[in-house]
């Protein structure tokens, strides 16, 4: 795999997206992520804006009622890149501890 910062090739961002349950969209990893109560969806989103905080990268993050979407994407690299695969699997640790259903 490329540094944390390089665009990726295809055949490595499929590696981990199928498996994962992330879908190559547009350039971004993207996956929505279901809830049973509006405020643990409230609770993840902020605990993935924290994360992104920390680590200076920034998703796009969209609140609904039942689901939280995320994508995430190295704007400046032009696409996914290894670290857009690091925080979505942070992602999907912080969604299992908030309570995602599935």
């Amino acid at each position: 795999m490329a540094g944390p910062r390089s665009k990726l090739q295809q055949h490595e961002i499929d590696a981990f997206a199928g498996p994962a349950g992330w879908r190559c969209d547009g350039g971004a990893l993207s996956k929505d992520i279901p809830f049973s109560a509006y405020r643990d969806g409230v609770a993840f989103a902020v605990a993935v804006a924290m994360l992104a905080d920390q680590r200076d990268h920034h998703p796009d993050l969209g609140l609904g009622y039942g689901k939280v979407s995320v994508r995430w994407s190295t704007h400046d690299a032009g696409g996914i890149t290894g670290l857009d695969i690091e925080l979505a699997r942070a992602t999907d640790e912080l969604s299992a501890r908030h309570g995602a259903q599935g």
